[in-house]
């Protein structure tokens, strides 16, 4: 979750929600991203798309099965359903996203229709995470 932290830390200096995600795979760090959406003008450029992209490649592989992704805020259903499609493993996160945090739609009912379970671990420095987003929102109003 540190290198996700620092990565989010860029993504605000650069006037990007900060948000910073990485996917581990053997034991390593196998992609990064933070979040760009307004820097490449693309609404899917989101922290955890670009290391799943960054991890794939490195990979050749689309599915990245075993690898975890961390990333500091609660990802949104566009980031779910990459990550269940690459097939990763775990998901922990840091600060919950009450507004479009998607989460949800792994478990229960919702997720029945899933062909891929991902296990979930949220609230990982969550504290951290949140003072992050509250400070670049705070700056902007």
């Amino acid at each position: 979750m540190g290198a996700a932290l620092r990565l989010a830390r860029a993504a605000g200096r650069r006037g990007e929600v900060p948000v910073g995600a990485v996917v581990v795979a053997g034991g390593r760090i196998a992609g990064r991203g933070r979040n760009r959406p307004i820097e490449s003008s693309d609404p899917t450029a989101h922290a955890e798309i670009l290391a799943l992209r960054r991890a794939a490649r490195q990979a050749r592989n689309y599915r990245l099965s075993g690898a975890t992704l961390y990333v500091t805020l609660e990802p949104c259903l566009m980031c779910l359903g990459a990550m269940v499609h690459a097939r990763i493993g775990r998901l922990v996160y840091g600060a919950p996203d009450p507004k479009v945090g998607a989460t949800a739609w792994l478990s229960g009912r919702r997720a029945s229709g899933l062909n891929h379970r991902i296990e979930v671990k949220g609230g990982v420095r969550a504290d951290e995470c949140a003072a992050l987003l509250k400070e670049f929102f705070r700056a902007r109003r």
